[in-house]
């Protein structure tokens, strides 16, 4: 806010004029007299307090000052040897030529016309004026505005000195360190040092392009704020945003609102996310998703890194890998899914209580490799240390169809052109049992075991080593006639409908049939028996089952874009108006269009970059008219000089003339 303060005391009051207005303090009055006497007083010095208030008057200096009958009430000021200069409340401008109102404390400037506000900022234009009662500029013509970290560069420009601020809304370009900025509506606050660009933004960089609704740049640290669909281009990925912060010297990058990164084969989404271009380095927090666009498979999640240059991903907090396979997905859950390699040998690592869900299968490990190159899955356990309740829950089990199988490790072979379920393999403590009545279950254990499957059903399985089962046979007509329980060697299963149909035994067979009635109860399971149907996953939510829903972060975000006053005020009646009536400017060119919208703006754009240039070529007409009206003026200005010049060597040689001269 600008005031000042006049103080006169007249022995009973204080006089203050601050900001235009007048305020009056009363100390002590102490007769009559002396009242009459303030009241005197106040008529008389108000006028000249207020007076005093007015806007200090610009000064000027130029080697020709001549009158013109086409601009009465002003100067003509031009350059012989040096510019044209003037000088008002810490501003300088130099130009070729000038209109100078001294009355009315305005000027018009044309040619090489430069504007400098102490060390900060730099102006370089065609044509200027300027207004000294409101300290309000206008330039046009390859405008260059400098400060220490940017330039600016325009067609023409408004500055308001009184608010610090810069304004384009014809198409402008700004430089900095990161990257060039160019817009169709620009502002410049210069105390914060900050931007404001609007409507069809573009800050492009040698590494990438930014494309943005609303951008706002600060120069000294080149921090920049994107504000509606915004996008980060470059040769290896594609950043989108609806709200998001860059920093273009540091190449780092934070977005929220509907953000994602695209890269060549891969796609990130998140409620916000952090990038580093230096590292290829990407993270996103809450409700992630990643897509494998080479093999079709998508990873959720809620925290997730991304290593571009290792070709990675790194995701927790409710984890969920899905991946096409014969047309069914897979779903694999897990603490912490990892995926590296290159999309044709892509590796998929699910850790911590793993749980895998097909439509047709689902299991459960400690922990899972995949390996998309050769199809191979490979439910893992822990494998040091003692066994106890989490290592048995984490042991590998996978149920099909009314089967389900358990080992110390499960091998899963997918046919990599088909995607269809190939083969398995049980490593040791192999234990295959299925389900017969509501209190018998078909048990088959040996040391390992080789599962065949075709169209995705388990039709065959081979168990080798110290085999032995207990099955409840069935006749024809599927009515129970025992419990057969065997050892061999070996044995071959053979399934019909996910059901047991046959088995075959191979060597040292050792067995018998016995009635249901005299087999004992407490033998009719085999050691190492541990049905965990309980624990089966027949859906896809059953992923989470038993497990809370994570707290999520909460995301700070980005605040909104500040909803700055109108570049242009209403000036109250009285107020010192921004242009002076001898502008070439019109009253319409200073009123706010609606913020200049963008779909206002896109549509005029044209429009209004073809008034510019109008303007442009009339101050250009004009400024040429008065070159050669200076040109013509010369003779007589050389006249008038002679005849000055005269008079004074007169007057040396008569002083007494001159005193006549003086007094008259």
């Amino acid at each position: 806010m600008r005031y000042s303060i006049i103080k006169s005391d007249y022995g009973l009051t204080t006089i203050t004029i601050m900001d235009g207005r007048i305020l009056i303090t009363f100390e002590k009055i102490f007769t009559l007299k002396k009242f009459i006497l303030f009241i005197v007083f106040a008529f008389w010095v108000f006028p000249a307090l207020i007076q005093a208030q007015e806007a200090k008057e610009i000064d000027y200096r130029a080697d020709r000052n001549i009158q013109d009958e086409k601009y009465p009430g002003a100067f003509v000021l031009s350059k012989v040897e040096n510019q044209v200069y003037f000088k008002h409340e810490g501003i300088e401008v130099w130009c070729d030529l000038a209109i100078h109102y001294k009355d009315e404390n305005f000027f018009r400037a044309f040619g090489n016309v430069r504007m400098q506000q102490g060390d900060t900022v730099k102006l370089n234009s065609n044509y200027a004026e300027y207004n000294g009662n409101s300290q309000f500029a206008f330039a046009s013509g390859e405008v260059v505005m400098k400060r220490p970290q940017t330039t600016l560069e325009s067609d023409s420009l408004f500055f308001d000195r009184l608010k610090q601020q810069a304004y384009y809304r014809s198409g402008g370009k700004v430089i900095d360190t990161g990257g060039v900025i160019t817009s169709n509506i620009g502002r410049y606050f210069m105390e914060d040092d900050k931007y404001s660009f609007v409507s069809d933004v573009v800050l492009t960089n040698p590494e990438y392009i930014i494309n943005s609704e609303q951008l706002d740049f600060y120069g000294e640290t080149g921090h920049a704020y994107l504000y509606g669909p915004s996008t980060i281009e470059s040769e290896t990925s594609t950043v989108y945003c609806e709200r998001g912060f860059y920093d273009t010297r540091g190449d780092t990058g934070y977005f929220v609102k509907n953000s994602k990164i695209d890269y060549e084969n891969r796609t990130v989404k998140g409620d916000s996310m952090y990038f580093n271009r230096n590292t290829n380095f990407a993270s996103a927090t809450n409700n992630i998703e990643v897509i494998d666009t080479i093999n079709e498979s998508v990873v959720t999640g809620h925290y997730a890194e991304v290593f571009r240059d290792k070709d990675s991903v790194f995701i927790t907090k409710r984890a969920v890998a899905a991946s096409i396979q014969d047309r069914d997905s897979l779903f694999i859950h897990g603490d912490t899914i990892m995926i590296t390699g290159k999309p044709e040998k892509r590796i998929i690592r699910g850790f911590y209580d793993v749980r895998l869900f097909k439509s047709d299968m689902s299991g459960k490990s400690d922990s899972v490799h995949i390996n998309q190159q050769t199809g191979l899955t490979k439910m893992i356990n822990i494998t040091s240390g003692p066994v106890t309740s989490v290592t048995k829950r984490r042991s590998p089990v996978l149920w099909s169809g009314l089967s389900q199988m358990t080992g110390d490790t499960i091998h899963l072979q997918s046919n990599t052109k088909t995607e269809q379920l190939d083969s398995m393999r049980v490593f040791n403590n192999a234990f295959l049992i299925q389900k017969d009545t509501i209190d018998g279950y078909n048990q088959v254990k040996g040391m390992d075991l080789v599962g065949l499957f075709e169209d995705n059903e388990l039709y065959q399985v081979d168990i080798n080593k110290n085999t032995e089962t207990l099955y409840y046979s069935r006749n024809s007509d599927q009515e129970l006639i025992g419990i057969n329980k065997t050892l061999s060697s070996s044995i071959k299963i053979l399934f019909e409908e996910r059901e047991i149909e046959d088995i075959y035994y191979y060597q040292n067979v050792d067995g018998n049939l016995t009635p249901e009635e005299d087999f004992p109860l407490n033998v009719r399971e085999l050691i190492g028996f541990n049905w965990r149907g309980d624990e089966r996953l027949l859906t896809k939510e059953d992923l989470f089952k038993g497990k809370p829903a994570p707290e999520l972060v909460k995301i700070e975000g980005i605040p909104l874009p500040e909803e700055d006053e109108e570049f242009f005020d209403e000036r109250e009646a009285g107020d010192d108006m921004l242009l002076n009536e001898k502008s070439r400017l019109k009253p319409e060119d200073l009123q706010n269009r609606a913020k200049d919208s963008i779909p206002q703006l896109k549509e005029t754009q044209q429009l209004i970059n073809a008034e510019e240039e109008d303007e442009e070529n009339a101050a250009k007409t004009e400024a040429e008219e008065l070159q050669n009206r200076l040109r013509d003026s010369i003779p007589q200005l050389k006249k008038q000089q002679e005849m000055i010049k005269a008079t004074e060597q007169e007057n040396k040689a008569n002083p007494e003339a001159e005193e006549d001269q003086k007094d008259e």
